[in-house]
């Protein structure tokens, strides 16, 4: 396969610090020729999305991950050092623990390193249609509106053309962890109307039909998703957070809940099948156990991270044939994932 340019649609999942498994995965389908054409990401994945969108390539994204201090982010405003109520008061007021200020610095200088400041700077020439329109594709979330923005091609329900929105913001949005990071309030210049924006993974952590078409007719070129999973999916959720701690009375308990919720909930998300049709096409990277907020991840387990990353992409890419493929799923046939595992489980037959 080597030695032959092969063009591919690519989406990464969220996930946080695991999306460190994104870059193993992304330099193996570099070194086998792999040319990326629609990007797409949530969350942590966006952020990959947007540095790959940018220019960057393999060893420069596995440089930039293994030299990470994750914990960096962890930025605090004033009302974060009064005594006694810090993090319950940050979280009252400003609805996150941390301020996120220091990672859009962090992913601005490195998009802007690569001379990309707003989608504007990602565009193709003589392309109108807005879905093709753009090397990138940033997934958030508007819990104002209750709605999925995929951002360009959505900057208008924002009130900002879709050229001139910046892409740093654009990721920050996607990644704005609920509870965690504060999420990002964006006032609509033409509605006045203050939109607050959290992470991606809220409404959509896997959008891997982003760049499907409609219709019979089969694609140009495949579309590979990044899926971040767990090793043993049949270990409870429970088994898999943080250890569990009393939950006190006050401002110090509020704190304590709503992050065990949060906990749960990014831990918990698209844990459902994936459907055939999509699950052929997913690269599964297994996360080892990671959380997604670990940002004091030693160096050693970033690099088994990596390689996992690496491992999963080199198993798909052992037995993906792309013809086999549109044969398969995209001749009307519906296939069903769930329906292949419940007769796997109960002994029953696919009719």
């Amino acid at each position: 396969m080597a030695g032959t340019a092969q063009f591919v649609d690519l989406v990464f999942e969220g996930g946080g610090v695991k999306g460190i498994g994104l870059a193993g995965a992304l330099a193996v389908l570099e070194e086998r020729d792999f040319v990326p054409q629609n990007i797409a990401g949530t969350s942590a994945g966006a952020i990959t999305a947007a540095l790959l969108a940018a220019g960057y390539r393999g060893e420069e994204l596995r440089r930039i991950v293994m030299e990470l201090d994750f914990r960096q982010f962890q930025d605090k405003a004033w009302e974060d050092k009064v005594p006694l109520i810090e993090k319950s008061l940050s979280l009252l007021l400003d609805l996150g623990v941390y301020e996120g200020k220091r990672f859009y610095d962090w992913i601005r200088g490195l998009l802007e390193a690569k001379g990309v400041r707003t989608f504007g700077d990602l565009t193709r020439d003589g392309e109108e249609d807005p879905r093709w329109r753009y090397d990138l594709q940033v997934i958030a979330s508007d819990a104002t509106k209750h709605k999925l923005l995929v951002l360009p091609r959505d900057a208008g329900e924002l009130g900002v053309e879709p050229d001139e929105l910046e892409v740093a913001l654009a990721v920050r949005m996607s990644m704005s962890i609920p509870i965690f990071f504060e999420p990002v309030r964006f006032e609509n210049p033409k509605t006045g109307e203050t939109h607050v924006i959290v992470d991606g993974g809220m409404l959509s952590n896997y959008p891997v039909w982003l760049f499907d078409c409609d219709g019979v007719e089969p694609p140009e070129w495949p579309t590979f998703g990044m899926l971040l999973v767990e090793p043993k999916p049949k270990v409870s959720i429970g088994k898999r957070l943080p250890k569990a701690e009393p939950i006190p009375d006050g401002p110090r308990g509020l704190l304590a809940y709503v992050k065990a919720l949060a906990h749960t909930m990014m831990e918990a998300h698209d844990r459902l099948y994936v459907e055939g049709a999509d699950y052929a096409r997913t690269i599964a990277i297994p996360t080892l156990g990671v959380g997604t907020t670990a940002f004091d991840l030693p160096l050693e387990r970033k690099q088994e991270l990596y390689d996992s990353g690496r491992s999963a992409a080199e198993e798909f890419l052992q037995t993906w044939d792309f013809d086999a493929y549109v044969a398969a799923f995209r001749t009307g046939r519906q296939h069903s994932r769930r329906k292949a595992v419940t007769a796997e489980m109960t002994g029953t037959q696919i009719v």
